[in-house]
């Protein structure tokens, strides 16, 4: 296998290990319906503490498959389209 189609691999599978939790799909999901959201938007649509969803934003965001803006003391999570992300959760969790 050339070396340029397995380091594609490598990162496609990385995105793949970093979309592997629940958590993390229905956070894709609600970026992809509802557009930007923030953490505590996020946390009471979930019902989960704060930080954890903060450590689930922080392991997508390491993979480029979401991105934070900071708007005042808020940061505003979106969708990126590394691997073609939203194509992604169109296709699988609608």
């Amino acid at each position: 296998m050339p070396s340029k189609d397995y380091e594609k691999f490598e990162q496609k599978a990385e995105i793949l290990k970093a979309i592997a939790h629940p958590v993390r799909l229905c956070i894709l999901r609600g970026l992809f319906k509802e557009g930007p959201s923030n953490v505590g938007k996020m946390t009471t649509c979930l019902d989960i503490p704060q930080a954890t969803v903060s450590q689930h934003l922080a392991k997508m965001k390491a993979v480029g498959i979401i991105k934070g803006k900071r708007n005042g003391t808020q940061v505003i999570y979106t969708l990126t389209n590394v691997g073609n992300i939203s194509k992604l959760v169109e296709s699988f969790l609608i």
